[in-house]
């Protein structure tokens, strides 16, 4: 009877070494701190930063979460005072990164699958009524004071501190549109609001935006705008070309144009981060590296961050807990993954 015993503790001691191990592997970062940033303009990333989020934390990581332009998280993310960001745009970000790429590592191949496009539009009522259907014709005067109030157009941009206006300005010089064009550099989100006002007044408008974006869901391309063609490849030498810019299929190309020449072959969203936490932290690469979304389900999310209330944090998490719940067998996957990059 005791050697019984004997012998069910001490099998039960060898199951429990046996399962240990696998329990702790559960949480591999039991114990650590990630400092995680996001770019501090909102859209489907903030969303897919509680995601990646939730998905450390169910790793035993605590997350600390910081919003800071891209500009700064370079340097900050060399120096180690911060460890990943999921939501930095390439390739108009590349420069950046490449002057911190010692210190610093690209994760993954991009959170969105198959990438995004961006360009030019104006309205569409403009388009058809005076046959605009490529930017170069921007050059023309007469065109151009259509859409603006000093004789020449008033061209929407990005952020000052974003890289896509940096692009934007050198285009518009290699195209030879510096004579007639403004180049509009303020908050961008707030330009946006008056943009969709005036569209909805029948004004004419000049912007520049990306898809996927809640932009391109209020103002729908071959409804309310249209995009307009570039007249040839221009870019940055600082910024890698990663293809032609002719892209087929796009919706809303002006003149129906197929394919149609945007402003820069595809984009994406890349994860960046530093590169000792990352050797320290399989299970957060291995994660990240496994983390991507199709297209539609950014445009999804981008209209819902359009909508009223959409932006705010608590409409933010609902849409990411909603994903995570309907997505499960992906999510657990990439769990997985993550867990067995730390065994």
């Amino acid at each position: 009877m005791n050697m019984n015993i004997k012998a069910l503790a001490l099998g039960s001691l060898v199951a429990l070494g046996q399962v240990l191990p696998a329990a702790a592997n559960d949480l591999p970062g039991e114990g650590k701190t990630v400092n995680y940033s996001r770019s501090d303009g909102i859209g489907a990333n903030y969303i897919v930063s509680e995601i990646v989020t939730s998905a450390l934390e169910e790793l035993g990581y605590k997350v600390k979460m910081t919003s800071i332009n891209t500009t700064l998280f370079f340097p900050a993310a060399a120096q180690g005072d911060l460890d990943l960001s999921t939501d930095v745009n390439f390739p108009q970000r590349e420069p950046g990164f490449r002057k911190v790429e010692d210190k610093t590592m690209l994760v993954g191949a991009g959170l969105i699958q198959g990438g995004g496009i961006n360009g030019y539009l104006i309205d569409k009522k403009t388009a058809d009524e005076y046959n605009i259907t490529s930017l170069e014709q921007m050059a023309d005067p007469k065109i151009a004071a259509l859409f603006g109030s000093d004789g020449k157009a008033d061209l929407i941009n990005c952020d000052p501190g974003w890289s896509c206006g940096d692009v934007v300005d050198y285009q518009l010089d290699k195209f030879g549109l510096k004579d007639t064009v403004n180049s509009v550099r303020g908050k961008y989100d707030t330009l946006m609001v008056e943009t969709i006002a005036r569209v909805n007044r029948g004004e004419p408008v000049f912007f520049y935006t990306w898809s996927p974006s809640w932009m391109n869901k209020v103002l729908a391309p071959g409804d309310k705008v249209v995009w307009l063609p570039t007249p040839f490849d221009a870019l940055p030498p600082e910024v890698p070309n990663k293809g032609s810019a002719l892209v087929d299929g796009v919706k809303g190309c002006a003149g129906g144009a197929d394919p149609c020449r945007m402003a820069m072959a595809a984009w994406n969203w890349n994860s960046i981060a530093n590169k000792d936490f990352i050797a320290a932290n399989p299970a957060v690469e291995a994660l990240v590296s496994a983390i991507s979304f199709p297209l539609e389900t950014w445009s999804q999310w981008e209209e819902g961050i359009s909508e009223q209330g959409g932006s705010s944090p608590r409409a933010v998490r609902e849409a990411a807990d909603k994903w995570i719940e309907e997505n499960k067998d992906t999510y657990e996957s990439w769990l997985a993954q993550a867990r067995q990059a730390a065994s």
